[in-house]
Parts: structure tokens; sequence; C-alpha cells
């Protein structure tokens, strides 16, 4: 029997709190850590003394990094200030997911698009037995590009040219980076997710409102994780999804 879901936060009450235990849905801003200032990385070696990436871990990020460059300019895969910002912003975010779920290996990303963070994760896990990401994309010309770069870097991925909705998968983390407000981000979710497994979504600086949106058709527990990319950041750990209001 699940239980009870809590009552609504006091009128003016402020977030955060530390509150334990589990909930079928937080108050809305509800958070477990305040933002912290971005980490002090700017290139590959300052990323590098940030994260403790190996040596064979940083030679695939940086093949990585040119064949995003090179295919860029061909089928424009991410923005123009993405390469200007690949280790300080784009790298480090996918990055610091691992030490949310350290003992985590198997892994899906929805709406992978250019590799951020499911390329990364997995060059970070390589290696490790059993270690598997699953990148889910529904753009053919993004799948070619992240099949290229698993296949150059022999990365423990596998490919999916399929919308997140109507693929359920069996792994231990969901997660996803600019891919769709959080009340749709769970729909596409929803299938990897109805088993019990968890998310960590990057998200910036309205997730309390999408949070708020979100609470009005899912039960659920949340976190809200601050992020080491930037002070507007955060990661929202979610468990226990189910459909419903309260």
């Amino acid at each position: 029997m699940s239980a009870a879901p809590p009552p609504p936060a006091s009128p003016g009450a402020p977030p955060g709190g530390g509150r334990s235990g589990a909930l079928e849905r937080p108050p809305p801003g509800e958070v477990s850590a305040k933002p912290t200032k971005g980490a002090e990385v700017h290139d590959a070696p300052s990323f590098q003394a940030a994260t403790g990436a190996s040596d064979g871990q940083m030679a695939d990020l940086e093949r990585f990094r040119a064949m995003l460059e090179d295919w860029n300019g061909r089928m424009n895969l991410v923005g123009p200030s993405a390469m200007a910002e690949f280790w300080s912003r784009h790298v480090l975010d996918s990055a610091q997911l691992l030490a949310l779920a350290p003992d985590a290996l198997t892994w899906a990303d929805l709406g992978a698009g250019a590799g951020f963070p499911g390329v990364v994760l997995a060059i970070r896990l390589k290696g490790r037995p059993g270690a598997q990401v699953h990148l889910v994309e529904s753009l053919t010309k993004r799948c070619r590009f992240l099949q290229a770069v698993a296949d150059e870097l022999c990365l423990p991925v596998q490919v999916h040219n399929a919308r997140a909705e109507d693929l359920p998968l069996t792994v231990d983390i969901v997660t996803a980076r600019a891919c769709a407000p959080l009340p749709r981000l769970l729909e596409f979710a929803w299938p990897s997710l109805r088993k019990g497994g968890t998310a960590l979504f990057l998200k910036g600086q309205d997730v309390e409102a999408e949070l708020a949106e979100a609470t009005k058709s899912w039960y659920f527990e949340a976190e809200l994780l601050p992020s080491r990319s930037g002070p507007s950041g955060r990661i929202v750990k979610l468990r226990r999804l189910r459909r419903g209001r309260r």
C-alpha cells in the first residue's frame, strides 16, 4: 500500500528544509540542496583535475570533441556556443551524474541529441563489466553521428532510432538533458521508469515551475540537487513515479 501524499506546504514557507523519507510528490519548490557556483573548469586539464578522469578517458573525450566539431559543420548538431563551452558546461554537466549513481551500470539517455550526457557517460563507464548506455534519439541524422562516435571509440553504447515513449528499457538510471519540460519528459520516461527505476534529469532555473506543473498529473519522490556546471543548473533525482493526481 502506498503512503498517503503529504499535505501541501504552508503558504509562504521557504523551499528546502531537508525533509527526509519517501514522498509521493514533494511540495513544489522543495529542494535538498542549494545551488552552488560552477566548478572552475574551462579546458581539458581543468576538467581532468576536477573529475579525476583517466588519460584514456580524456583521449576519448578529445576525440568526441573533434568528431562533434567536424560533424557539426555539416549537420548543425549543437548551437554556435557549444564548442566554446564543451568542457566547462557540456562535458562537466554530463559527467557529474556518475557521482550521484556510482554503482549504476545501465543508463538510458532520452533525446540523446549530440551525446550529452549519454556519450560522456559511456566514455566514463567504458571498461566496467556490465556497463551499457542506451542512446534514444528520434532524428536519424543524430543517430548516425552517435553511432559513428560509439564505433570510433568502442563505447558500451546501443543507439535506438526511436521515440522514447515507445521504447521501454530496463535500466538503472534514466537521464535526459535539454529534452523537454518535465511534464512531457515524464511521459517519455514512463515506459522505462514504471518498474521502479530512478531518473536523473539535468534542468535549468525554471525547474521548480516544471515540478509544480508535473505534480498535476504525477506522483513521485523528487530531490533537487545543485549542478557543478553553473549556479542556475539543477539535477532532478526522481523515483517512485506513477500516474495520478493527489
